[in-house]
């Protein structure tokens, strides 16, 4: 029988993946690739021939349907050198990328295009994130990988709820506010909306409900209510420490630990809603990973914000974050274990998500460098495809030069020839109750965001 996901269950994951988090801890760095200077430069040309490609498109600025097209087959034409030259992927993994993963981000995208304009590239970016998340254990799971209305809506409710919460300007009344609303949705209860906001989140939940009816499956709607909860107890990591609680290394982890777990449970849920205790166990562990990764990424930002997590802390106090960043890499070692262990799911598959959480960190320790000692960034360099100095430079460039991104950005969703898929079109049928009252106060305030 399954578990219901309530808050005993998720207590007892997080218990189990902090006690998993420090068993990582007091080790050496786990066995990893290790690349020469050569290879490292060799790698980089390949990844500037590749940005060269990009760019030109991006100056271009196709205006016809056939110039949007072309621009796309040069991209993605482009793509399997790249992935093959540059990140030294092989050919299994790279039909993944191009096959699979990247037909899900363009359709998601271009249903949200259609859906609200309005919503950025990074958000919608972000929303892809984490439909690449749920499809990946789609496959891990033994389904198909497709983006389904329920991936979809849940990826959504990331640009539209999540990153709401985490503003720092906006007042904690307001975030419980709109938290209790959307608790109270996500229990079943229809709400009128106040705001353009709620619309669309109130939109995503009845694309679950129509995917996965309630009464048939509860286990989906504890899951979405799992990770509410834990989104709640975040708010507590926000403006320094308010809750003094918070403070406290272990409830950091231990929120940290139920944010992160809670989120890929969801995705697992929502993949295949009848998980085995196993299945449940992987998908937590791949969540926290996921988050400790995020967190580290975004040390420097969570500094400036005020916000607390086991990166920051150790930060603030002046404490190389070494120790931290090696428990990390050994946490993704023991995740990966586990995976490997999941009857389904090709080897390249699972090749390719441990490249991916490997790359995750090392790209995270290329940006935040001064918080590294000199003996350990000197240690860990040769474990990365490209040197950190590289990184660092080409992540600038690219951050210099998002508004002609966003002008391909376009041009690449506008190429889709239309999605053969299940997803419903923004407006047809049970949906143009939902959007109806999302268009009507998006042409008063003019925005959701």
């Amino acid at each position: 029988m399954e578990p219901p996901y309530t808050r005993t269950w998720v207590a007892e994951q997080v218990a189990q993946s902090i006690e998993q988090w420090a068993a990582c801890a007091s080790r050496s760095l786990p066995a990893l690739p290790r690349y020469t200077l050569n290879e490292q430069r060799r790698r980089e040309k390949a990844y500037d021939k590749t940005l060269r490609v990009v760019e030109h498109e991006a100056r271009r600025a196709p205006r016809t349907p056939s110039g949007r097209l072309q621009a796309r087959q040069c991209i993605v034409g482009a793509f399997p050198h790249f992935a093959a030259s540059a990140l030294g992927l092989e050919s299994g993994a790279v039909q993944l990328l191009t096959g699979s993963f990247l037909p899900v981000g363009s359709q998601l995208a271009r249903w949200t295009r259609n859906f609200d304009p309005s919503l950025s590239m990074a958000d919608t970016i972000q929303a892809c994130r984490n439909a690449w998340i749920a499809c990946g254990s789609q496959a891990l799971l033994g389904q198909p990988m497709e983006l389904t209305p329920s991936i979809l809506a849940y990826s959504l409710l990331y640009p539209y709820s999540d990153n709401y919460l985490d503003q720092p300007e906006l007042p904690v009344a307001e975030k419980l506010l709109f938290s209790e609303r959307f608790r109270q949705r996500l229990l079943g209860h229809r709400l009128p909306v106040r705001n353009p906001r709620e619309a669309a989140v109130w939109t995503m939940v009845q694309l679950i409900e129509e995917q996965y009816p309630r009464p048939l499956f509860p286990q989906v709607y504890d899951c979405l209510l799992a990770i509410h909860q834990a989104q709640e107890h975040s708010i507590a990591q926000q403006a320094g420490c308010v809750l003094q609680s918070a403070c406290d290394p272990f409830e950091v982890l231990r929120i940290s630990c139920a944010k992160g777990g809670s989120s890929v449970v969801a995705d697992a849920c929502l993949a295949h809603p009848w998980l085995t205790a196993e299945e449940n166990r992987f998908a937590f562990d791949w969540g926290v990973l996921l988050q400790l990764g995020d967190d580290l990424q975004d040390v420097r930002e969570d500094l400036r914000r005020g916000s607390v997590t086991l990166f920051t802390r150790a930060a603030a106090q002046g404490e190389p974050l070494d120790s931290l960043v090696i428990q990390l890499f050994n946490l993704s070692e023991q995740v990966a274990n586990r995976m490997d262990r999941l009857p389904n799911g090709t080897p390249s598959l699972k090749n390719l998500l441990r490249a991916s959480w490997r790359m995750l960190i090392l790209m995270a320790v290329a940006e935040a460098q001064p918080f590294f000692s000199p003996a350990f960034l000197a240690e860990l360099e040769p474990c990365s495809s490209f040197r950190f100095s590289f990184v660092r430079a080409r992540n600038q460039k690219l951050a210099g030069r998002q508004a002609v991104y966003a002008t391909l950005f376009d041009a690449f969703l506008d190429s889709g020839s239309g999605d053969r898929s299940n997803l419903p079109q923004p407006g047809e049928s049970a949906l143009a109750p939902a959007l109806a009252p999302a268009a009507e106060l998006c042409a008063l305030s003019g925005a959701f965001s």
